[in-house]
């Protein structure tokens, strides 16, 4: 029993949100199908049941925006932050720097430790790719998420005008539409607002002994100061 607490007391970060995220996407499934049979009924169609409404186009739609929308944030958040840099802000690395840093402060090939991930230790490809691993993964599912959007948007886009009598649409007829880009950059321009919110309010604002803050005490100029 003390060895399962130990696990969940080490793990409780990860556990919270996929717990808080399975209860939302939850919610989401069981508020949309109420939305979605209201607009049946009203055109006339038979309501349909929670779980075939969850493999419908039009909640996938849904889902897949708001993915791709947060993971776009934290890649360009992860690759941005190496470059450029925010006095006072403890989002942002110290001023001096700003780059990818020498081999020496990063840990990897001669200057690894015994405990380094394998691939940090060798050079080549290996080393190349593991150095850049963290956004090739956020930008692989960002970009695949992106495409599910635009598949499934294409998709309810084509049964609406069905609904109403009119032709549906190709995906690639669908990509130029104003739809396809009105559902991307209304998600896009929230995620940068509350990127940049964040980066700006650290510097003035503190949170009591979470990383993304700085100590409560410690200057507002202090930059890449975490508490």
């Amino acid at each position: 029993m003390t060895g399962l607490r130990t696990r969940l007391e080490r793990n409780g970060l990860s556990l919270f949100f996929g717990v808080i995220f399975i209860a939302a996407i939850a919610g989401q499934a069981v508020s949309g199908v109420a939305l979605f049979n209201e607009t049946q009924i009203s055109a006339g169609l038979a309501p349909i049941s929670l779980v075939d409404y969850v493999t419908t186009s039009a909640f996938a739609v849904d889902v897949t925006e708001n993915w791709q929308s947060e993971f776009l944030q934290f890649l360009l958040y992860i690759v941005a932050t190496v470059f450029f840099l925010q006095r006072g802000s403890p989002e942002s690395k110290a001023l001096d720097e700003a780059g990818r840093e020498s081999d020496e402060d990063q840990l990897v090939a001669e200057f690894a430790t015994a405990d380094s991930p394998r691939w940090a230790r060798a050079r080549g490809w290996r080393l190349s790719v593991y150095s850049r691993s963290l956004s090739l993964v956020m930008g692989s599912i960002f970009f695949l998420s992106w495409l599910a959007q635009s598949i499934t948007g294409s998709v309810a886009y084509s049964e609406e005008q069905m609904r109403d009598l009119q032709d549906p649409v190709t995906w690639t007829e669908y990509l130029r539409l104003p739809d396809f880009w009105s559902r991307t950059l209304q998600n896009w321009q929230s995620e940068f607002l509350a990127v940049a919110s964040m980066v700006l309010l650290s510097i003035y604002l503190r949170e009591r002994g979470s990383p993304e803050s700085k100590p409560v005490g410690t200057p507002h100029e202090a930059t890449g100061v975490e508490g």
